[in-house]
């Protein structure tokens, strides 16, 4: 296992300071969630030692790893706190642990698998990726087929939720990616998942998209953008400017428009001594 190591203050680990002064966390553990018969993991550790390496995995709270040396910088430091929970087809199949000590320019995170075992145990402990770390633990309290299933978790009303998604997905009125933006609501809002900021890409793009979550909202977009292409159409005949069609004839709205948006943008784009257009006055407005 790689073991990436920075410098510590002097002192740092010393075994006669308080916890607290050695460990210094970014965040605060998310509340505990899941199955109820894991709550009484919280509050509990358990440790692994591999090499010169002792590592702590302490349910809904961090996971830690501390260096057993007499070295003075002896490393010892979080590599994740209890963030949130991993789910697949209607499984809990793993513990997240995010934001630990820094690691050149991320935060290390360490994922915990969930096994079925005899006894509570740490059971093995890789480095996968760098400062991305993946815990194995052993726990009798797995070991029912539906020990880690989602959906009896729930409350009652987001079950009905979840039934009333798996309805409209049955009756197409939504797509695939439209029902996994429910379930991924649902799973928010039961703080099974941390609720993550996913506008950033929408804001640096401007490209049009055609992927809608409903056939119903897919084609009403899909006729306001004929509409808005039939406008540029009758504005550049005005313009007398030709876009053209493909070799095959397509006239999609998405190879329209690009058609139609690359003539208007020849248009913006032109400088003061460009020719007038057809069909214009052959002044152009500089103070506007």
């Amino acid at each position: 296992m790689k073991i990436v190591e920075e410098p510590n203050t002097f002192g740092l680990n010393n075994p006669f300071l308080p916890q607290t002064n050695r460990l210094q966390p970014k965040m605060s553990p998310s509340a505990v969630s899941g199955p109820a018969h894991l709550f009484r993991l919280a509050g509990k550790c358990f440790s692994f030692v591999e090499s010169t390496y002792k590592y702590e995995f302490c349910p809904f709270h961090n996971v830690t790893q501390h260096e057993q040396t007499f070295r003075w910088n002896a490393y010892s430091g979080i590599l994740g706190i209890w963030h949130e929970w991993e789910i697949d087809n209607n499984t809990f199949v793993g513990m997240w642990m995010r934001e630990g000590d820094s690691c050149e320019t991320k935060s290390r995170q360490t994922k915990v698998h969930l096994v079925c075992g005899k006894s509570n145990k740490l059971a093995y402990v890789s480095e996968p990726s760098t400062c991305v770390y993946s815990l194995t633990f052993e726990t009798p309290l797995v070991c029912h087929p539906h020990s880690l299933l989602v959906y009896p978790t729930l409350t009652e009303a987001l079950q009905r939720k979840w039934d009333e998604a798996e309805q409209l997905l049955y009756d197409e009125l939504i797509t695939d990616q439209g029902y996994k933006k429910n379930l991924k609501e649902i799973f928010e809002e039961a703080g099974l998942l941390k609720a993550r900021e996913e506008k950033e890409v929408e804001k640096q793009s401007k490209k049009i998209t055609l992927e809608f979550e409903t056939v119903e909202k897919c084609s009403k977009e899909y006729k306001q953008l004929s509409e808005e292409i039939k406008k540029l159409r009758v504005l550049l005949g005005q313009r007398g400017i030709a876009y053209r069609e493909n070799s095959a004839g397509n006239t999609s709205v998405e190879y329209v428009s690009h058609q139609v948006a690359a003539a208007v943008a020849s248009v913006l784009n032109g400088s003061k001594d460009d020719e007038p257009l057809h069909g214009d006055t052959g002044i152009w407005n500089y103070t506007a």
